[in-house]
């Protein structure tokens, strides 16, 4: 087990040896490591307004009436197809 834990942490540099070494058809890798993304950076505030008790009434209205038309469709198109 001991043997495995070292041979483990040899991993990397194992593979990197000429007799072992990776695929013929592996890129090179590249000279600089990548940077770390940037997780901690805030994106700017949105341009967007939150919408009003009004236009989310409506788009309520809007959205419940395109489901039923959905609905309802699908029942017409189920009943032609029995």
């Amino acid at each position: 087990m001991l043997l495995g834990i070292a041979l483990g942490g040899c991993a990397s540099t194992i593979a990197d040896a000429p007799l072992v070494g990776l695929p013929a058809n592996t890129p090179a890798r590249p000279a600089a490591p990548a940077e770390y993304l940037p997780v901690h950076d805030i994106p700017a505030p949105r341009q967007e307004r939150v919408l009003d008790q009004a236009q989310q009434d409506k788009l309520e209205k809007d959205l419940l009436s395109a489901r039923d038309r959905q609905a309802s469709g699908a029942q017409a198109a189920q009943r032609r197809s029995n």
